[in-house]
C-alpha cells in the first residue's frame, strides 16, 4: 500500500502545536512552502525534530508503530515539499521561456522591417499591388 493511500485511509493527522485541530494529507497541498503561519517547512522541522527524538538507535528494540507513523508523515510531507519546489521551478523556466521566446519574436519583426526598408520603390509597388 503507497503512503497516502495508507494516510487517507487511515485519517492521518498532521499538527504543529499538541490539542490543535490536524491538518488532513489534501490540507498540506495549500500550505505555503516556508512563509505563512504554517509552513510545510515547519510542518517538516517539527516533524523530523520529533522523529529524531523517538528515534533512539537500538539494535534489539524494534521500531514502535509512533515511529513508523511518524516516519511515514515526514515521508509524505517531503514528497510533497519536493513536488511544489519541481513545479515552482517549472513554472520558473516556462516564463523564462516566454520571455526568451518574445524577445525573439520582437527582434524577428525588426529584421523583416528592415529587410522591406531595404527594398527598392519599384519591389514595395510590386508588393502592395499584390497585397490588393
Amino acid at each position: 500500500m503507497n503512503m497516502f493511500e495508507y494516510a487517507t485511509k487511515n485519517k492521518v493527522r498532521f499538527t504543529l502545536v499538541e490539542g490543535s485541530a490536524g491538518l488532513s494529507v489534501e490540507d498540506l497541498w495549500d500550505l505555503k512552502l516556508t512563509s505563512g503561519r504554517v509552513s510545510l517547512n515547519g510542518l517538516a522541522k517539527a516533524i523530523n525534530k520529533k522523529l529524531k527524538e523517538d528515534t533512539e538507535e537500538s539494535f534489539v528494540v524494534k521500531q514502535t508503530a509512533t515511529n513508523t507513523l511518524t516516519k511515514l508523515k515526514f515521508d509524505i510531507v517531503k514528497y510533497i515539499i519536493d513536488i511544489r519546489l519541481a513545479e515552482q521551478e517549472a513554472s520558473k523556466k516556462a516564463v523564462e521561456t516566454k520571455a526568451y521566446k518574445e524577445k525573439l519574436m520582437g527582434i524577428l519583426a525588426s529584421k523583416k522591417d528592415e529587410a522591406l526598408e531595404g527594398k527598392s520603390v519599384e519591389e514595395l509597388e510590386a508588393l502592395l499591388s499584390s497585397v490588393g
